[in-house]
């Protein structure tokens, strides 16, 4: 199946959209993260794309109730919002980080920088968590791997960490191509489907949504390995509807 994944963007505990990454450029679209949830699985949602920015920018999880961070608390609320499964990202770099995500309410979670600086802890997750709870996440800049973030571009290509990670018994990425993030540009089917044929794993496109055409481009990919979408900007401002991405082929 192709699933498209209507995204819940965490900042401070509200639901907002960048672009390209960039935190000084955040439109807020709603103080309660929880209904947005509701909204989204009322219009059909099949899964949620929810993402800790203020993880990702390096603030981290925080194990301890006492100190958890706001967004921790979305997405607990979220899950007890609605029965859609969560794939839940952002600020996961330990084992401890990533049961405390699994615990609150997600159903997989992505790993992205550890990707790229810990490897062994990736190997380490697929073992004690399992494959299907486990997805990499790929953020591009000109095919090199951006980390924390997106502030940090390392040396490290795309497709090459795809394959090492398919090597090491991920099944599942997440593939964004930053420029391309909440401008409604288009999204890369090119390299979506490049890195889902060069690697063999199975590849969530993101970055980039703009209009009903980007995703029936994605899902005529579905037999190279392209599985889904994740959709933001354009469907909080009101490009297309979820019924009409989910239905309309």
């Amino acid at each position: 199946m192709f699933t498209i994944f209507p995204a819940i963007d965490l900042r401070r505990g509200r639901c907002v959209r960048l672009r390209q990454g960039d935190p000084n450029t955040e439109t807020v679209f709603s103080d309660d993260p929880a209904a947005m949830a509701r909204h989204w699985a009322a219009q059909g949602a099949t899964w949620l794309h929810v993402v800790n920015l203020d993880g990702a920018f390096g603030d981290g999880v925080r194990a301890e109730a006492a100190q958890r961070p706001i967004n921790l608390q979305r997405l607990e609320e979220i899950r007890a919002a609605v029965d859609v499964p969560i794939q839940f990202g952002g600020g996961l770099r330990t084992l401890e980080d990533i049961e405390l995500a699994l615990g609150l309410g997600a159903t997989r979670v992505v790993l992205g920088t550890i990707a790229v600086q810990r490897p062994d802890l990736v190997h380490d997750a697929l073992a004690r968590f399992g494959p299907d709870r486990i997805v990499v996440g790929i953020d591009a800049r000109d095919g090199r791997v951006a980390t924390h973030g997106w502030l940090s571009v390392s040396d490290v290509r795309a497709v090459d960490l795809a394959r090492a990670m398919a090597e090491a018994g991920v099944q599942r990425a997440v593939y964004t191509d930053i420029s391309r993030d909440g401008m409604l540009a288009g999204v890369n089917v090119a390299a979506s489907v490049e890195l889902a044929r060069a690697s063999g794993l199975k590849v969530i496109a993101s970055g980039g949504v703009s209009s009903l055409d980007d995703i029936r481009a994605l899902r005529s990919h579905a037999s190279d390995g392209v599985e889904g979408v994740i959709v933001g900007q354009a469907l909080y401002t009101g490009q297309f509807t979820l019924p009409q991405a989910l239905f309309r082929k």
